[in-house]
């Protein structure tokens, strides 16, 4: 079976699973958009979304304090196994039903979360190791009208950085990153 939040993660796990796919070892300490964050530490991250939304699917609470450093042996075919594992777990209809218990929102923005990091942070990976990134069309005006709804609460929990000003005529990822508080036009030199 598919639903709409397997469908859209479909569509968004191959681009990042490639991006993820070229990150070299010695690229790991380089700087990302994401104030804080490393390479390393982003793609940690990236990996706990991953694994916990599979649980979160199952509305299952999971635990955020727990910080693995996922990246021994093999790690990237792992991180893409996982992804696939993401998709499966949202593939059933359950998945997107009621409220989740341990985030106290739908299901469904549940989901859409879990297809936000993997996109935003698949650009942030990308951008951050010289790669291109071309996100999944079908999936940014999901996640620009999920940005634009979570984003005062995401904010003054710090998840988002504030509004960067982005030209309103510019294609719809560099509006979605500037909501999520990225400049579209950053640089690991700049």
């Amino acid at each position: 079976m598919a639903t709409k939040t397997s469908d859209l993660l479909a569509a968004a796990a191959p681009r990042t699973v490639a991006v993820v796919r070229q990150i070299t070892d010695d690229q790991l300490d380089l700087p990302t958009p994401c104030r804080d964050y490393r390479v390393r530490d982003l793609l940690n991250h990236l990996y706990d979304v991953v694994v916990n939304f599979q649980t979160l699917a199952g509305r299952s609470p999971v635990t955020w304090a727990d910080k693995p450093d996922h990246l021994t042996d093999g790690w990237r075919e792992r991180f893409e196994a996982e992804t696939r594992r993401l998709v499966a777990a949202w593939s059933d209809p359950a998945s997107e039903q009621g409220v989740s218990p341990g985030m106290g929102m739908p299901q469904q923005v549940v989901g859409a979360m879990a297809l936000l990091d993997l996109t935003v942070h698949g650009w942030d990976l990308a951008v951050a190791t010289g790669q291109v990134y071309e996100p999944a069309a079908e999936v940014l005006p999901a996640l620009s009208e999920l940005a634009g709804q979570l984003a005062p609460t995401a904010r003054q929990m710090g998840v988002f950085a504030e509004a960067v000003p982005v030209d309103g005529a510019l294609p719809e990822l560099p509006r979605l990153l500037g909501m999520t508080g990225r400049d579209p036009a950053w640089s690991p030199v700049g």
